[in-house]
């Protein structure tokens, strides 16, 4: 089971492990990135949309926490279950995507 991170706690979830480099996985459409995206406080931001993930899975390293965010929760949640079946054991899903992510933790991102 994937672990669900409600974005104002994500930065708890990643300092569970000190020694593992933090990844915030943004797995929504380049268009949605132009419209709203985050940026990196304390972790690494990578951005690779859903439908190119197993394509692109060596590009993410399975010591790191990844934590997956699109924009409600639905699709991050698909991948990070994806990544969890291909080996990655420290791996959550971003509650409400980025869409709480601008209601919880910075209200500069644009809600859409």
């Amino acid at each position: 089971m994937v672990e669900q991170i409600r974005p104002s706690a994500l930065a708890d979830w990643f300092a569970r492990d000190a020694a593992a480099r933090p990844v915030l996985l943004d797995v929504r459409e380049p268009w949605e990135l132009q419209t709203a995206s985050v940026s990196p406080q304390g972790f690494e931001l990578v951005t690779i949309p859903m439908n190119e993930i197993p394509a692109r899975i060596a590009e993410l390293d399975e010591s790191h926490r990844i934590a997956c965010l699109c924009h409600h929760g639905a699709r991050s949640q698909r991948v990070a279950a994806f990544l969890a079946q291909n080996g990655f054991a420290e791996v959550a899903n971003v509650a409400g995507g980025i869409d709480a992510w601008s209601a919880e933790r910075d209200p500069a991102v644009p809600r859409y």
